[in-house]
């Protein structure tokens, strides 16, 4: 089904023509191998990265496009219709770039054209086995010990545990609550970082998702974005943004199933003529097309 976009430039138009060719070209023949065997396609985000589809709403002199975020959501949407894990890791992604890209030193910000780049793929640990929602209560500890901070605890439900380059830690440097927690991040072959197994999942086989250990991982103080305590707003600061693209891998999944229907419903005949015809089941996918599309509004209200 025909969908309305948002096209605010003809760069805009352009990247939501190239997102559709390359998830035309690299997503949809690859989606059923890799969620069958469960393998993470790390070859198709350096591509999309390559394309210049990392890093849309960064500044271009980190390597991004500059892109407002409805250009970005619109891209995830795109992607999420034919390969909702790679959309994810897209989000995902995205989001594990904006402490260093908003919160970071100059010396830091260096580190961005690589992760913009999607040669450096981010993980984002924040929640922990104990406390989902409560964020502010996690228990991850990091010790200044010289030139250094010694990280001990765990991370849960990570995305990209066992394929990232670097990881976003939110860690407790103070006291309790929010005021405590500071965000370091660091490199994927830190010692005393362990990726624990993959979890089992319902779907999105190809989306690696599991704990991470930290035991007594010594992550340079230099690593440290904003300051001691800032951790808590850096991680709602980038979360604000965050579920806007999980928002948009939902409604792309969505329309990808309802073109499925439609499809489905033009080429099945019964009783002498397709079951898209009878109006039961027209009025089904109407509706359905209306919460999408308002969905889709909602989204990028």
């Amino acid at each position: 089904m025909t969908v309305d976009r948002i096209l605010p430039t003809d760069e805009a138009r352009d990247l939501l023509d190239l997102a559709t060719e390359l998830a035309d070209r690299e997503l949809a023949p690859k989606v059923t191998g890799h969620e069958e065997r469960a393998e993470f396609p790390r070859e198709v985000l350096r591509t999309l990265g390559r394309a210049g589809l990392l890093g849309l709403p960064y500044p271009e002199e980190y390597g991004g496009a500059a892109q407002p975020y409805e250009v970005y959501v619109q891209v995830l949407e795109i992607l999420a219709s034919r390969w909702l894990a790679v959309a994810e890791a897209v989000s995902v992604h995205t989001l594990s770039c904006y402490p260093v890209a908003q919160f970071g030193t100059a010396e830091q910000r260096k580190l961005l054209p690589d992760m913009i780049g999607g040669e450096q793929l981010g993980a984002y640990c924040l929640t922990e086995p104990q406390g989902g929602s409560d964020a502010a209560a996690l228990t991850t500890k990091a010790v200044r010990d010289g030139d250094a901070y010694v990280v001990t605890g765990t991370k849960a439900w990570i995305t990209h545990a066992r394929a990232a380059d670097f990881y976003n830690i939110f860690c407790r440097t103070g006291g309790p609550g929010p005021k405590g927690i500071s965000c370091l991040v660091a490199d994927r072959n830190t010692p005393g970082i362990e990726p624990q197994a993959a979890e089992r999942t319902m779907g999105l086989h190809s989306s690696p998702v599991a704990q991470i250990g930290f035991d007594g991982a010594r992550v340079p103080a230099e690593r440290l974005v904003g300051r001691e305590g800032m951790g808590f707003t850096i991680a709602m600061s980038a979360l604000d943004s965050g579920r806007l693209g999980i928002a948009a891998c939902a409604v792309g999944l969505a329309q990808a199933a309802l073109d499925y229907a439609v499809g489905y419903a033009k080429q099945r005949h019964q009783f002498g003529r397709a079951i898209i015809d009878f109006q039961g089941l027209g009025f089904t996918l109407a509706d359905h097309a209306t919460q999408i599309s308002a969905a889709r509004a909602l989204r990028l209200a």
